[in-house]
């Protein structure tokens, strides 16, 4: 049986663009305590089933929360391949990924008149480059791959979101005595996005999910959050040079399922505490999601 306690790479849940969050595909919340560990050698498959609710939206440029009533739901299923090969590369194990997420979308926006409603599947995420480092009390990753355009974007909930974007990852997580049951983590993602057919670019995101974990027996508790900042300016027809961000905390619990058989189960809550719009509203809302994986 193969053992595995984190994945350092990508999943997405994918809101509607233009509306509801900074630039880039990558959507915090599916990574949480030991996030930055990749497994040993061995493929594996992910399923990551996402609710995002959005509560409100708050104003370009600033936290204040956007006039009437403005919900919504984005959930999706984020499927995943992972291989971890036999292979070294710079002293780390190289591995690959690829994600294809199907999701629904329901927005309720009354302040900027959109009720509507769209599922289907998503941009496609490629990554041909994934590096695990471990040392004894230490893991430590470093990715870079491709969210391609593959989706229809001709409405705001629309599965795709119209751009491609290239995706760095680095992280490290550590084992603070010798048991390993005490971990802590951080994992950053900086995504460079391209233009829209419309000629609006977003700008530039750098996510980072940190997590901080214990294990009680088999089971393994924790606390989990994200932080979302927008780093460089929009640009396009209506970008303005207010950058976005959001900020989120929540707990994450850990069981394996079917230990002899390479199975575990995950499972996660974040509530978004703060949030502030950049050239368009951003949303602020909270984050329910499940982690299937199963290891072959």
């Amino acid at each position: 049986m193969k053992t595995f306690s984190g994945f350092a790479l990508a999943a997405t849940l994918s809101a509607a663009s233009f509306f509801t969050h900074a630039g880039g595909h990558y959507v915090p919340g599916v990574e949480g305590m030991q996030g930055a560990s990749v497994p040993p050698p061995g493929m594996y498959y992910l399923g990551y089933l996402v609710n995002y609710s959005i509560d409100e939206l708050r104003a370009p440029g600033s936290s204040n929360t956007v006039p009437l009533s403005n919900t919504g739901t984005v959930s999706a299923l984020a499927n995943r391949l992972v291989y971890i090969t036999g292979t070294k590369l710079l002293g780390a194990d190289y591995g690959m990924e690829a994600i294809v997420p199907v999701l629904r979308k329901s927005l309720n926006f009354n302040a900027p008149g959109i009720s509507e409603s769209s599922s289907g599947v998503a941009d496609v995420y490629l990554g041909p480059l994934v590096l695990g480092w471990h040392g004894g009390n230490w893991d430590a990753v470093a990715a870079a791959g491709l969210w391609l355009d593959n989706a229809s974007n001709d409405k705001p909930s629309s599965p795709g979101n119209g751009y491609r974007s290239t995706m760095l990852t680095g992280g490290g997580t550590y084992y603070f005595d010798a048991a390993k049951s005490w971990t802590g983590s951080a994992l950053l993602r900086y995504e460079m996005n391209s233009t829209q057919s419309n000629d609006f670019k977003p700008g530039n995101q750098l996510t980072m999910e940190w997590g901080f974990g214990k294990s009680l027996g088999a089971v393994q508790v924790g606390l989990v959050g994200y932080d979302q900042w927008q780093t460089s300016n929009d640009s396009g027809p209506g970008a303005t040079g207010d950058h976005a961000e959001r900020h989120a905390i929540g707990a994450e619990v850990v069981y394996p399922l079917m230990k002899e058989a390479g199975v575990m189960l995950k499972a996660a809550y974040y509530d978004e505490y703060s949030a502030k719009g950049g050239s368009n509203p951003q949303a602020k809302g909270s984050t329910l999601r499940f982690t299937f994986i199963k290891a072959f």
